[in-house]
């Protein structure tokens, strides 16, 4: 009879697999909570205990660290030395290995988790059946990934695959570097990261059509949101042409500003800057409101929404050319309405874990950039009215959302809102003036009035002209962080005009 060792940590889909595997003439081997897990739902299981002849010990710190789970893991089938060593003990080979480890990232991220836990979610046992496994690959097969489970099912119907088993073992050595890139990175605070990337596909070009661009996994927790959200690492395409390094690029910047909402929200971006934002009473008419918003940079824009695509939201997108949308999921009904756009890609991930801050990287040349994510705060206990006038309750709501959408904007950036869509954007500008400008000449080639609008400014007005610009035209309420030194030039002009602005004390430069 064929043996599995199944030891996981994450418990997804492992009883369907382990169900499979037994039906499928294999004896199950296991240890801990998983035999726990498994016994319950009536699957018979060899307890480790029994097959090393030693109780766990030390808490579970000691239950597989043995040569009779290792013999049997690491014996060549076509090495006859190897064999008869394991025949003369009593070794019983091993021919499958499904471990995934302790959860080590998830506990460092737990609130006041005290070092002595945290050492205690370093797995020992479970490396070691993995490389083990993986270094054997040609004999054992090494599973860490329960997305993995339908496919190592099959393929033991078809007959296991040289190449099955080869790229099992590379996800295995990939998994095992960056549990140990985790844990060094954890207990240095930073003073050495190594990043572990994993290749999603080749892209269909770079920036420009003759630079090649590859896609990767950041298989580090940076990479996690805060309820293990892998965004774009874990991204499924469901249609369309092949993405560039563009597109994914605008994808991020269309995700990043919807996450900033729990309504439905929506975003059209066009080379990293939106063009249109907006929420809405459902995905559809925060799409369409967002689209209108600029209707004719709209034109070829990729689409980020934090809702599933429901069929009316589909039937919408499909009246634009649009070249990429994402979300967090696709509905039935619209699967079809969406595949007339046969080019348009889609792509739907899980960001919602990424609302809370994570790490972020960036490369330079010759080094990488780290920083923690940028995070828009909208308390109003923080936020300064600096004028004689204090905004209106609409102008209010209407500062909060300018505030959220401003912050995902190229610096410098001065937009113009109402209390839920984007009216005119100045997005990259060398100059808060320059912005304002590009703002107001966006605005009047779309016939749209700013008139009564609200106006954010993604870091201070160093002189008054910039107010004065924006008073020109039609905003009637300011948010900006302050701290110039000519902070009160810039006030004296807002009263001047009979604008309210507020002060944030907080600065959303994007770079």
């Amino acid at each position: 009879m064929s043996r599995a060792l199944i030891s996981v940590s994450d418990k997804t889909g492992i009883v369907e697999l382990a169900r499979g595997l037994t039906a499928r003439g294999y004896e199950i081997v296991s240890t801990g909570g998983t035999a726990r897990s498994l016994i319950d739902a009536g699957i018979r299981v060899t307890n480790v205990s029994d097959v090393t002849g030693f109780p766990e010990m030390m808490d579970g710190r000691v239950k597989t660290l043995h040569p009779n789970v290792h013999g049997g893991i690491l014996a060549r089938r076509d090495h006859p030395d190897d064999l008869r060593a394991i025949a003369a003990h009593g070794i019983q080979p091993i021919d499958i290995v499904v471990v995934n480890l302790y959860p080590f990232a998830e506990t460092a991220r737990k609130p006041g988790v005290t070092f002595d836990d945290l050492i205690e979610q370093i797995d020992i046992g479970g490396p070691s059946m993995v490389r083990a496994a993986a270094k054997n690959f040609r004999d054992v097969l090494v599973v860490v990934h329960p997305a993995d489970y339908v496919a190592v099912l099959g393929e033991i119907d078809r007959g296991i695959s040289a190449e099955f088993r080869l790229e099992l073992m590379k996800k295995a050595f990939a998994h095992t570097a960056e549990y140990d890139s985790t844990i060094s990175t954890t207990l240095a605070h930073a003073d050495r990261v190594t990043l572990s990337l994993e290749k999603i596909r080749d892209l269909r070009y770079g920036e420009n059509p003759h630079q090649k661009a590859t896609w990767f996994a950041l298989d580090s927790d940076g990479a996690l949101g805060a309820n293990g959200a892998r965004g774009f690492s874990r991204a499924q395409i469901l249609q369309g042409k092949e993405l560039s390094y563009t597109n994914l690029l605008d994808l991020d910047a269309a995700a990043r500003i919807v996450l900033e909402f729990s309504e439905p929200a929506a975003a059209v971006i066009k080379h990293t800057n939106p063009c249109g934002a907006a929420i809405g009473s459902s995905a559809a008419d925060a799409y369409v409101r967002a689209r209108d918003a600029d209707a004719l940079s709209a034109f070829g824009g990729i689409v980020g929404l934090n809702r599933p695509i429901d069929a009316a939201t589909a039937e919408a997108i499909a009246t634009t050319f649009i070249e990429a949308v994402v979300a967090p999921a696709v509905e039935e009904g619209a699967r079809p309405i969406l595949a007339r756009k046969a080019n348009m890609r889609v792509v739907t991930a899980g960001f919602d874990g990424f609302r809370n801050a994570t790490v972020e990287y960036r490369s330079i040349l010759g080094a990488m950039l780290m920083q923690e994510r940028d995070r828009v705060t909208e308390a109003d206990e923080d936020w300064k009215v600096v004028t004689k006038r204090a905004p209106t309750a609409d102008e209010w709501r209407a500062l909060r959302f300018s505030w959220r959408i401003c912050a995902h904007v190229k610096s410098n950036t001065v937009i113009f809102t109402t209390d839920s869509r984007t009216l005119a954007i100045g997005a990259g500008q060398m100059s808060r003036v320059d912005a304002v400008n590009v703002a107001v000449a966006k605005a009047g080639a779309a016939h749209v009035s700013l008139a009564g609008s609200a106006a954010a400014s993604d870091a201070y007005f160093p002189f008054r002209d910039g107010v004065d610009a924006v008073a020109a035209a039609g905003a009637r309420a300011i948010v900006q962080p302050g701290g110039s030194v000519r902070d009160a030039e810039a006030i004296a002009a807002a009263d001047e005009h009979g604008i309210a602005m507020v002060f944030t004390g907080r600065r959303h430069f994007r770079h």
